[in-house]
């Protein structure tokens, strides 16, 4: 087949009926599932009652207590259910530590007049097996929606309201003394992690685990893994053999299957340094610097919740906690670095829109820039809003104007509605300028086609942030929570980008229309596949049933299955680097080549960062001893920086890149690459100095003493694991100074020539 005729020949039509077929099975498990979850979900009693009928605190406390637990941002110090942040504690699994141990000291009380400690080996065995005969039995009655306690656990109750109110007056790691002053709050907060400890040890009706599966292990307590933690890893295993063993047949099969494709593309292309930019192409410069700013914010915010981690209420003698607490640079940390990712995209999108459009529509720079003011506004105000909601001072409005509490989705509900109604902006904004190109004589039809389908996935995937409240009930806020991050990161933002770079491919002259397509599709279907329904390995532990493991731990082994194809993508592009140079094609031509080193890193960090660490902590069984450990942030820093973050700044240095006439680029390129390795060298020495032997430490540390101790300030402060957080500073600095400050410094002064290009 010669060049011409493979370029000519329409795509099969099972593209993309194979592609919204796996879209629609995908979705409607995923609904399923979370329609169950509304049934499934642990109950919160109307009254928790000692065996004599004496109230303890009740369904109002505990709704109260989450508010509590939420407006103070306490899920962006320590975890709930294993989600959250890693400086404090696992609130539920420290108290049920606790509680567990208060029912063994007044066990051993009663039957020997004298405390555990002092017990004979004999003795204490007997006693740690009762303390699961109290524990583990459910004694919720549905009909009276009555919870009752025993005496060990109401003087468990009563022990860690003072426990707890001690923990916050004193300071909590990274947090000011008396963080949480009133009285008031501090009782129905210890009675809303009561509660949540409770669905982590009562036994779910009818069945021999808990509604959290037995998560957290802690033997003392009555949880170790159940059955079917063991049994659905195994059958992953299987999946993930056969997943890939059939890919990797068809990639073998049919050879074309790829970037390289089945033909070259035309040599006319026009090179994207040569393009006539139109007035919103030059405009989304400002974007670029915004998205330079907030990446260098970020990056500093980065660097002191770093030293928090090994001096939690000292920064070099600065009593950094009572200004900036952790949970709120934390916050800071989490939503800069999805504002400004999201900022490239949208600036790579409405730069690429007219590029592909073929034209300008009126009025569209006013669009942009009203665009870029309206995303200043939701970025500054929920920064500030989270600050104030924090502190306290919002009164009833923290909800809305506020921290909202949910870890991601911090920004309070009127940021949001702000944000989604920008996404649609955009959304509309991009269509106009795409509008020429669906057209039905348009050779860029289906590629743009994707292109708005992937954008409006972007959009609509926002909207069940809107789905839950401050008091819904925790593991329904956690379902819709991952129904955003999830199906956004390993969703649509993966097709998103994978649109991006076909696009910015063919400008380049690197790729057919053809050829872009297809990679196209074929990602889809293989992200899709086991990204949908692989959203269920957030909700192993989550007070959810069997289903969402089963279902979780099988589809997201597939998805190391594409991720393990980006290392052929990597390759791909190193080859069609080259093979342009050779021939002296356009790519090199038109002065690509760190958007290009920019994508073949994304493809080595998705597998790395993604595939392999990212299955390593997926499989349930492990999933069950790591979750919420240091391994956790291994594998998002990765995989958030190593393919978001690159990918956004490859974008960024396309667009600005067109944007600068040869000269000027020439004079500014040594900032971006010595950024560009030092990114990488940063964020290379970060994962092996710190964050992957000491998520291995703490793993160990969990199968040894249990998950309680492996987050208590006994376990992080001290040892090898303390040792790699003083480590790690070395490459925090090579990441900032090396590659985040050149890369900035050449973000910034390209943006002012951007504007002289001849």
């Amino acid at each position: 087949m010669n060049g011409a005729d493979a370029t000519q020949k329409p795509l099969s039509a099972w593209w993309r009926r194979g592609a919204l077929i796996v879209m629609a099975l995908g979705f409607l498990t995923l609904t399923i599932v979370t329609f169950l979850t509304y049934q499934n979900a642990p109950p919160i009693p109307a009254q928790v009652v000692t065996e004599n009928g004496q109230v303890l605190f009740t369904s109002e406390d505990i709704e109260h207590g989450q508010e509590i637990f939420l407006k103070y941002g306490l899920m962006e110090h320590g975890t709930m259910w294993g989600h959250g942040a890693y400086l404090g504690p696992d609130y539920s699994a420290t108290y049920l530590h606790r509680e567990a141990e208060i029912t063994r000291d007044a066990l051993a009380q009663a039957r020997f007049q004298q405390p555990a400690a002092k017990l004979n080996a004999t003795d204490l065995v007997s006693v740690e097996a009762a303390v699961k005969g109290v524990l583990k039995p459910n004694r919720y009655d549905n009909k009276t929606d009555k919870l009752v306690y025993t005496a060990a656990e109401a003087a468990s109750f009563a022990q860690q309201v003072q426990e707890w109110t001690e923990y916050f007056a004193k300071g909590a790691p990274g947090q000011p003394a008396g963080y949480i002053k009133q009285a008031d709050e501090l009782k129905p907060l210890t009675a809303y992690f009561a509660w949540a400890a409770w669905a982590t040890r009562a036994n779910r009706p009818g069945r021999d685990y808990s509604f959290t599966s037995n998560w957290p292990y802690d033997p003392l307590a009555g949880n170790t893994p159940s059955a079917h933690t063991y049994l659905w890893s195994a059958i992953s295993l299987m999946f993930l053999l056969g997943g890939l063993g059939t890919v990797l047949f068809l990639c073998g099969k049919f050879n074309y299957l790829g970037w390289r494709g089945d033909e070259r593309p035309p040599l006319s292309t026009t090179p994207a340094a040569r393009l006539t930019l139109t007035p919103s192409q030059k405009a989304t410069a400002l974007y670029f610097l915004v998205v330079g700013v907030l990446f260098l914010l970020q990056s500093l915010v980065g660097g002191a919740l770093a030293h928090y981690r090994v001096e939690p209420n000292a920064f070099y003698q600065l009593n950094l906690a009572k200004y900036l607490p952790y949970n709120l640079l934390r916050t800071w940390h989490l939503q800069l670095a999805v504002f400004w990712i999201a900022t490239a995209w949208v600036a790579g999108g409405l730069f690429l829109a007219p590029l592909i459009g073929g034209a300008e529509p009126r009025g569209q720079k006013a669009g942009v820039l009203v665009l870029l003011g309206a995303l200043a506004v939701v970025v500054f105000g929920s920064l500030g809003g989270e600050y104030l909601g924090i502190n306290n001072q919002l009164g009833q409005l923290w909800f809305w104007l506020g921290h909202q509490g949910s870890e991601y989705l911090d920004l309070g509900r009127f940021w949001q509605v702000l944000l989604a109604v920008g996404l649609i902006f955009w959304l509309w904004l991009m269509f106009r300028a795409l509008k020429p190109a669906l057209a039905a004589n348009s050779k860029t039809k289906e590629l743009t086609t994707l292109f708005l389908i992937a954008a409006t996935g972007v959009v609509l995937f926002y909207v069940p942030a809107f789905f839950y409240g401050p008091r819904t009930n925790f593991a329904i806020i956690d379902n819709w929570r991952f129904w955003i991050i999830h199906l956004w990161v390993e969703g649509f933002f993966e097709l998103f980008a994978t649109v991006i770079v076909a696009l910015m491919f063919v400008q380049m002259g690197v790729v057919t229309i053809r050829t872009a397509t297809r990679v196209v599709y074929l990602d889809a279907i293989l992200y899709l596949a086991g990204g949908i329904v692989g959203t269920a390995h957030h909700w192993y532990f989550t007070g959810q049933e069997t289903l969402s493991m089963a279902l979780g731990g099988c589809f997201s082994a597939l998805e190391v299955v594409p991720l393990t194809l980006l290392t052929l993508d990597a390759w791909d592009f190193i080859r069609l680097h080259r093979a342009e140079e050779v021939a002296g094609g356009t790519a090199l031509a038109t002065g690509q080549k760190w958007a290009i080193n920019f994508l073949i890193a994304v493809g080595v960090w998705n597998f790395v960062g993604a595939g392999v660490f990212g299955f390593l902590i997926n499989m349930p069984i492990v999933s069950y001893f790591e979750m919420g450990t240091t391994l956790t942030p291994n594998h998002g820093h990765a995989a958030m920086f190593g393919v978001f973050g690159m990918l956004a700044l490859a974008v960024l240095v396309f667009g600005l890149r067109a944007m600068l006439a040869d000269e000027t680029w020439q004079r500014l390129e040594n900032y971006f690459r010595v950024g560009f390795w030092g990114l990488n060298l940063g964020l290379g020495l970060m994962i092996v100095l710190n964050l992957f032997p000491a998520g291995v430490l703490q793993l160990f540390d969990v199968l040894k003493h249990g998950y309680a101790h492996a987050r208590s300030l006994e376990f992080t402060m001290h040892g090898w694991f303390h040792t790699t957080e003083w480590i790690r500073l070395l490459g925090d600095m090579v990441f900032l100074v090396v590659g985040v400050i050149p890369l900035t410094l050449g973000i910034v002064m390209a943006v002012l020539k951007s504007g002289k290009r001849a």
